[in-house]
């Protein structure tokens, strides 16, 4: 599936990101790849809509667009999905179905910087609400829309920097389990442990690509050229790190489920919008 959904983050550099993602990736003659549509306005503005806990910018059109791919899942009832992103918000409607499919038998490895674990409280933006949302918490409109959440001893944080005291109140209430990535730099045996423990039949990824080092892939919003925003949260992964962690848990375990989200691939971007201002590319 490909949903370039850039309003969860309220960045439409997501757009391309998402595309490009898709593009990018091996072909595979068994796959049926379908596009999630996504509303597009002329200046890209969002307001902060209104919900049970508090605002949530652009909410309306997030959830048409979380039905919209929601529908798509049913009618072809798939048994694995991979779904490229856009913001981190395009995987509830795969995950949670996959997490129905499955009878709630499915473990999820949150790969991330961020446990994405707010609510509309603490944060507008509703792609930090998407894990929280699958457990049955997060932002009400959303979260009512799963019909199984995940059993928090079925998820496993991988990746994270350092959380804020509303996350770590929320995963220690849960006793949801976690590992840094300084934790995983030797080897992953928390996660493999973790799997083992729980007897994890089936997985789904989440992978938000801001889990890497900024400094060895650029394509991340903590490398945006010429910004001089100080960030405290960002990844610390390696690619080869984080493509061994993979590797060993589709060994142990039967991945049906796979997000890719967050790309920001900030030279294509710009090129594009140079592209765009040439007189003589113009109809």
């Amino acid at each position: 599936m490909l949903m370039p959904q850039w309003q969860g983050g309220n960045k439409p550099s997501y757009i391309l990101g998402a595309e490009l993602l898709a593009w990018l990736a091996p072909e595979n003659n068994n796959h049926t790849t379908v596009k999630v549509p996504v509303s597009y306005s002329e200046d890209m503005t969002l307001h902060t809509e209104e919900g049970i806990l508090g605002g949530i910018v652009g909410k309306n059109q997030l959830l048409n667009q979380l039905d919209a791919a929601t529908h798509l899942i049913e009618a072809y009832k798939p048994d694995r999905i991979v779904m490229f992103g856009g913001d981190c918000l395009v995987e509830q409607a795969p995950f949670a179905y996959l997490n129905e499919r499955y009878n709630s038998e499915v473990g999820l490895l949150w790969i991330d910087a961020h446990p994405d674990v707010a609510t509309p409280e603490v944060t507008p933006n509703g792609h930090a609400h998407i894990l929280g949302n699958l457990l049955g918490e997060g932002a009400p409109e959303f979260s009512q829309k799963v019909k199984k959440p995940f059993l928090p001893k079925n998820v496993m944080l991988a990746g994270l920097v350092q959380t804020t005291e509303h996350e770590s109140e929320l995963i220690s209430r849960l006793s949801i389990s976690s590992a840094t990535s300084a934790e995983l730099k030797d080897n992953n045996k928390p996660i493999l442990d973790w799997i083992s423990e729980n007897q994890i039949k089936y997985v789904v990824i989440h992978l938000d690509l801001d889990v890497l080092d900024p400094k060895i892939f650029r394509s991340l919003s903590f490398a945006k050229p010429l910004s001089d925003k100080i960030h405290t949260r960002m990844g610390t992964m390696q690619l080869t790190e984080l493509i061994t962690l993979i590797q060993e848990v589709s060994l142990l375990t039967t991945v049906v489920g796979l997000g890719i989200t967050e790309h920001l691939p900030w030279d294509a971007i710009n090129l594009k919008n140079l592209l765009k201002d040439m007189p003589i590319l113009k109809n």
